[in-house]
């Protein structure tokens, strides 16, 4: 098997490329070991080329988001993280109707995303207003928050597969549901690499987007969202539980809890928080304790939102 360095040098591809990059600087939580290689394509031809040319190698590679959904292990990640964050692009056009395609890159964030459409004044993308994370890493979640979800608005969404091969597909919505997409284990498309999306959006009037937006950042900041490094709701809530996941956490006595610098906020018990300096042994330690003690006490089976991801 050639290095890692020989590998990437071999497929002579445009990116920009980092060894032995620490993963705490590029997710939401600031924990993470080294990646032992970070490599950023600067255009759609390079990922999809070295996301085949990996596979098909046998070459560990892991795509990167937003990381906003995810706990790195101590020990890092072995192999290469693909960093979509140079494919932000964003493109817009005109529908029959006074509608609009809004088309963007991957590795465009979700709140970039909104605030172009607020100013071509098109409406439907206004509740996802200060959400981290990418283009690429919502549709692959099929990200939701205020009772609306990505796959709604949703008309294509573009990948390669493990050839290379870049598709367009338009959206099925039997392959979509409460937080899934086709795109994750087991579906139909499990594998292939998230390129671009676009969104079908409609006419708005541009003060009254601006409101709703401004009301959605507020909201994320009441909640706290903000206020330390953490990855939002840790759980998916489950309405079969009859509340949700962090009034039941709640209940459990979780607010507040602590293992080494790894914390439940003191004001939501469904957002872990790093103090400073958390490892992830101890995050993925509480995170763990908090789904123990649901199944043993209550008989529910929470769903992590958080990906585990490298060696811990």
């Amino acid at each position: 098997m050639p290095t890692l360095r020989d590998f990437l040098e071999k497929i002579n591809i445009r990116a920009r490329t980092s060894f032995d990059e620490s993963m705490a600087l590029h997710c939401s939580f600031g924990i993470g070991g080294p990646a032992d290689a970070l490599v950023r394509p600067l255009d759609p031809e390079s990922a999809a080329r070295l996301h085949a040319a990996a596979r098909a190698e046998g070459l560990p590679l892991f795509v990167l988001g937003g990381g906003a959904n995810i706990l790195v292990g101590d020990r890092g990640i072995r192999g290469i993280v693909l960093d979509m964050g140079e494919l932000d692009w964003v493109r817009v056009s005109p529908e029959e109707g006074g509608g609009a395609l809004l088309a963007a890159g991957a590795g465009l964030g979700v709140d970039e995303l909104c605030l172009e459409a607020l100013c071509r004044g098109l409406g439907g993308l206004e509740d996802f207003a200060g959400m981290p994370g990418t283009v690429g890493g919502s549709a692959f979640m099929n990200a939701r928050c205020y009772e609306r979800e990505v796959s709604q608005v949703l008309s294509w969404v573009e990948s390669a597969g493990p050839d290379g091969a870049r598709a367009r597909r338009p959206l099925d919505p039997n392959e979509w549901s409460y937080k899934r997409s086709p795109y994750q284990g087991g579906g139909a498309r499990a594998g292939d690499l998230i390129l671009g999306a676009a969104f079908a959006l409609a006419p708005a009037e541009p003060a009254a987007l601006a409101a709703t937006m401004r009301a959605r950042r507020a909201d994320r900041e009441h909640k706290g969202h903000y206020r330390l490094p953490s990855a939002g709701s840790v759980f998916k809530n489950d309405r079969s539980f009859g509340a949700p996941t962090g009034k039941l956490l709640d209940a459990l006595g979780f607010r507040g809890r602590r293992i080494g610098a790894a914390a439940v906020s003191d004001w939501h018990a469904n957002i872990f928080v790093n103090l400073g300096g958390a490892s992830a042994a101890d995050m993925r330690a509480l995170i763990e304790a908090a789904r123990d003690e649901a199944r043993s006490r209550l008989g529910v089976e929470l769903e992590s939102e958080v990906l585990m991801v490298g060696e811990f």
